[in-house]
């Protein structure tokens, strides 16, 4: 068996110089987290800036999402035989160019090469690849505090990421805020000689089989949701291929397996029962998360008017929540079960954003979101607080790599799922409840009425009253007063039904919080200290 020679860590390695290594590997974290709160705060300013549409970003975010969750079982065997610090600086540059793109992108063509694609790909180095530097680049009780510094700087991401896009996004500009993130990366570039590589000494072959249908199995799934969504072909072949290569994925790993060949994952991790239902759990809770994060910052730019910071400000009780919940929740378990504390947690995430769908047609004011939102916030902040550790915990030392990242492929692919399928929901309800109410008006003419019915069938969007008005400028008052009242009718139905995917996922959450109650607790491990990476 081969082995990398790499650099080895200092016996005398100054605790000054741990200690700055520890924050720009945090800051790392940060941009990549902040990174998509940033894109969903700032989606009017982006549709206005490129003269694009609202599905059309939409779209974006949940492809960056989806290149992320397709790639990373692969990049992580690509950072094992490339070296895991070439790998981790790869990821940089990739990122560094999708922020650097957006500062200067004039079309929406530009976003998904450059942030989307190249991003994406960007982010699925980077994560298995820091993992792996920060195990090998810490002992002891420095490993523990970077991990915990690296999952803090994550968790604050997430819940100022937010508040801080909105700021920027209001006050200068959208484009500014990628460029922020830009000038980060090249700090933590700049210092890169204080990473040293870390050694891989498993096996050096390729499952190149695996990794084909990973990609084809994943993206085939959520491509065909992201075509329906744009109103394309092909939708149903789409899917069937991602359906089918996932199938024939675990045909595959279990025959190299048997045949003692080496292959792209270990099928035997899904023997865990508390592997397979932490998975789960992870998938589900960021099905919840991605759906939410797309349909409310659309119903408060599209519906409520507000700009960016007014979203991000009426969305810091979720994220501010989260952050605060799982950090109570972490330090607080105490003897109690994790799994009825994530049962709990999925529980309060199916009630917060039940309980938003009947105010959406309500209200004018983002206030009346408040504690809904806090109510979510806290479930979130429950499974994030324990949902890793309870997955990775019955994994032995030198499969715990791999675990992970299986367990962040499942993250990326549920935030992704959960993007695009209630991105895709939104619109098609959206083109169903505008063309009925049109047929059902008294004032609109019928030609008009099968006007509108033809236009949406081939492009519905969701689109606020202001931004609508100009457009029906040369129509009479009453037919004028008559679509905007239709619009805002149908935007509200489809927002939603858009919401019911993350209250499904929830519930599914929740049902799978009753079979975790009927496992005994996971015993915890040394392996599990990086979990808070995933």
């Amino acid at each position: 068996m081969s082995e990398v020679v790499t650099d080895s860590v200092p016996e005398d390695e100054s605790s000054a110089a741990q200690t700055k290594l520890s924050f720009l590997l945090a800051m790392a974290m940060f941009v990549l987290v902040v990174d998509t709160s940033l894109m969903n705060v700032s989606i009017s300013a982006v549709v206005k800036d490129l003269d694009t549409t609202v599905s059309n970003v939409q779209a974006a975010i949940a492809l960056e999402a989806l290149v992320s969750a397709a790639f990373i079982l692969i990049s992580s065997k690509v950072g094992d035989l490339i070296g895991r610090k070439r790998a981790y600086v790869l990821g940089l540059v990739a990122y560094a160019i999708g922020a650097l793109a957006m500062t200067l992108a004039q079309s929406l063509t530009a976003v998904i090469i450059f942030w989307a694609i190249i991003g994406g790909l960007g982010a699925s180095l980077l994560l298995p690849a820091m993992q792996s530097l920060i195990h090998g680049n810490f002992k002891g009780a420095a490993r523990t505090r970077t991990y915990a510094l690296v999952g803090a700087a994550a968790a604050i991401a997430a819940a100022v990421g937010p508040l801080l896009g909105g700021f920027v996004t209001t006050y200068l500009s959208w484009r500014v805020g990628f460029g922020l993130e830009a000038v980060v990366i090249a700090v933590v570039l700049s210092q890169i000689k204080l990473v040293h590589d870390v050694a891989y000494t498993g096996p050096r072959q390729i499952d190149l089989v695996g990794a084909i249908l990973s990609v084809l199995g994943m993206g085939g799934l959520v491509l065909g949701i992201l075509v329906w969504q744009e109103g394309g072909e092909f939708v149903g072949l789409l899917i069937a291929i991602g359906a089918i290569a996932l199938a024939l994925l675990a045909y595959w790993l279990v025959r190299r397996k048997r045949e003692g060949k080496p292959t792209l994952l270990d099928p035997g991790l899904f023997r865990f029962p508390h592997f397979t239902s932490g998975i789960s759990g992870q998938l589900l809770q960021n099905v919840t998360l991605g759906g939410a994060m797309i349909a409310l910052p659309i119903f408060l730019q599209m519906t409520l008017e507000y700009n960016a910071l007014k979203t991000g400000l009426t969305l810091a009780p979720l994220s501010l929540s989260m952050f605060a919940v799982a950090l109570l929740a972490g330090r607080k378990a105490g003897g109690r079960r994790p799994s009825n504390i994530i049962l709990v947690g999925f529980a309060l995430s199916t009630v917060g954003i039940a309980l938003i769908i009947p105010i959406v047609p309500r209200t004018d004011s983002g206030w009346w979101l408040f504690v809904p939102l806090l109510i979510t916030g806290s479930g979130l902040g429950l499974l994030v607080s324990q949902l890793n550790n309870y997955t990775l915990s019955p994994i032995e030392e030198e499969r715990v790599s791999e675990a992970a990242g299986v367990n962040s492929a499942a993250g990326s692919f549920g935030l992704s799922f959960g993007l695009a399928v209630a991105g895709g929901i939104m619109l098609a309800f959206l083109a169903f409840s505008f063309t009925n109410l049109s047929e059902e008006s008294t004032v609109i003419p019928p030609a008009q009425q099968q006007q509108i019915a033809d236009t949406l069938e081939d492009d519905a969007e969701v689109i606020s009253n202001a931004q609508l008005e100009p457009l029906l400028a040369d129509e009479p008052k009453a037919v004028r007063e008559e679509i905007l009242h239709i619009n805002k009718e149908a935007r509200d139905r489809s927002l939603q039904v858009a919401l019911l995917v993350p209250v499904l996922a929830s519930l599914l959450g929740l049902l799978n919080g009753f079979r975790m109650r009927r496992l005994p607790d996971p015993k915890p491990a040394s392996s599990v200290e990086g979990v808070a990476l995933g």
